[in-house]
């Protein structure tokens, strides 16, 4: 975090909360204890480098909350690392679980090392040990807690984790349930690496067709003919370009690192990545201009703004010029307090990360269900659903006296593959969710943002499951 800001980390996600649990009705020692980090797990461990030398690694392991479990999170490996960080991200876990529904605690692991700095053995040897030291403690499995990937992980190191949890837990039939984001072929889910991006456009899509909501910010309704800006090319806001350009969006600006493009005519996200891949820049892409700096793109006339890549691009200095009707936060933390109070002041309306990128949790739930089922989504219902429609179809035809197109056939005709299904879950758990939060918000004229209802939304049901536990009596 940059050194100007008056608080840690894990102190501005308290002050959210705080500002939240004021408009709830709960005991002030539920709170506390809803606030509180329940566990943290700091670990120094040695792994022996390529040319002999042995380094000490720093590692962590968060769990916030065992209102439900098991506890939920990714590992990230970077040098930025700290207690501070991890046990912000994990009790963000807490809330984005609860806010949409999926039914695990938060928990948040990280190991303090820049991955490019180290060979693929290097990197295994330390994951496994991590895994490893996990176990030592119980701090990891399919009922206690499951990690997921983060910066500077994958479904490589997801892989290494179930493959050492299994050999030191023999006969656990679970143990594919330890972690989520495997590859598929380790009992991963399809659907996954999509995930955050179309929770994204699914969150903004249904905002976007609430009549009420797009009257105040003197939108028309639905998707369709949008303009949108997206920070950020990497998975997330390469995903989401993509699924709003497919609904009749139009992505006039896209934004990376080096540099900014518009085109008021519309972007093709892959077309963009290919040139960026080619060239090693967004810049100069055909048809497109290049913007002076970056940063730019997040002050672009537009009626969505997506910042999909880093904290706090969004601040007190910047966001009196931001021009966008609605922000929709892909990645995690790009508006500061300051930020919201000036979207308040300008109605502008922040649709907050701590629900909106919740697509990846989803999807390792299901994962995770998958892996306690045993059983790949789709395999019992396809072919059923397929020969179902396909009488349905022939009664029709025969009755009427005309044929469908081969295209419509098809359609019709189509039993629900697994990633239907994936994205299909994905789709009811992000509508239910905007729709409570905004439920919420309408109800109490208090609540200033989008954001203070959202935390709402969570400490409500997490307190309400601290109740109803009986932990308090």
């Amino acid at each position: 975090m940059s050194s100007q800001q008056p608080y840690s980390f894990f102190q501005s996600v308290e002050k959210s909360f705080d500002k939240a649990a004021k408009l709830t009705k709960f005991d002030p020692g539920i709170l506390e204890q809803i606030k509180a980090c329940n566990s943290v797990y700091q670990m120094r461990f040695p792994v022996k480098r390529d040319n002999g030398t042995i380094e000490v690694i720093e590692a962590y392991r968060v769990q916030h909350s065992q209102h439900k479990s098991p506890c939920k999170g990714g590992i990230r490996f970077s040098e930025e690392v700290n207690q501070d960080e991890v046990m912000a991200l994990a009790s963000l876990m807490t809330y984005k679980c609860a806010i949409v529904n999926v039914p695990f605690g938060g928990g948040k692991g990280g190991i303090k090392i820049n991955p490019r700095n180290y060979s693929v053995y290097e990197l295994e040897k330390i994951t496994r040990r991590y895994t490893s030291e996990l176990v030592k403690k119980n701090f990891i499995g399919p009922g206690i807690d499951v990690p997921a990937p983060d910066y500077g992980t994958g479904e490589r190191e997801m892989a290494w984790i179930v493959d050492t949890y299994a050999s030191l837990k023999p006969g656990e039939i679970d143990a594919a349930g330890c972690v989520t984001g495997k590859p598929v072929t380790q009992g991963g889910v399809r659907g996954r690496k999509e995930a955050t991006g179309l929770g994204v456009f699914f969150g903004i899509r249904e905002v976007c067709n609430m009549q009420d909501v797009m009257a105040k910010l003197g939108l028309s309704t639905g998707i369709e003919g949008k303009r949108v800006v997206v920070q950020g090319l990497g998975n997330v806001g390469y995903h989401s370009a993509k699924f709003f350009r497919e609904a009749g969006a139009k992505v006039i600006g896209l934004a990376e690192y080096e540099g900014a493009i518009m085109n008021p005519d519309g972007l093709n996200e892959e077309e963009v990545f290919q040139h960026r891949k080619k060239t090693g820049s967004i810049l100069n892409f055909p048809g497109a201009t290049n913007l002076a700096k970056n940063s730019d793109a997040l002050e672009m006339e537009c009626d969505i703004l997506i910042p999909a890549a880093l904290e706090n691009v969004i601040n007190g200095e910047n966001a009196p010029r931001v021009k966008a009707k609605i922000i929709g936060e892909a990645a995690n933390g790009p508006c500061t307090p300051e930020a919201d109070e000036v979207f308040i002041q300008k109605g502008i309306l922040c649709v907050p990360d701590m629900y909106l990128n919740a697509g990846g949790v989803t999807v390792s739930y299901f994962e995770w269900l998958k892996n306690l089922s045993h059983v790949r989504y789709g395999r019992m219902e396809k072919r059923f659903t397929e020969n179902q429609n396909s009488i349905i179809l022939g009664q029709i035809e025969g009755l009427t006296g005309k044929k469908v197109t081969e295209k419509e056939r098809g359609l019709i005709m189509h039993g629900p593959d697994e990633v239907d299904l994936v994205h299909s879950g994905l789709e009811e758990t992000m509508i239910t969710a905007t729709r409570e939060i905004m439920e919420i918000w309408k109800n109490n004229p208090d609540i200033p943002d989008m954001r203070t209802a959202a935390y709402v939304s969570a400490i409500n049901k997490v307190a309400t499951s601290y109740s109803e536990l009986g932990i308090f009596p």
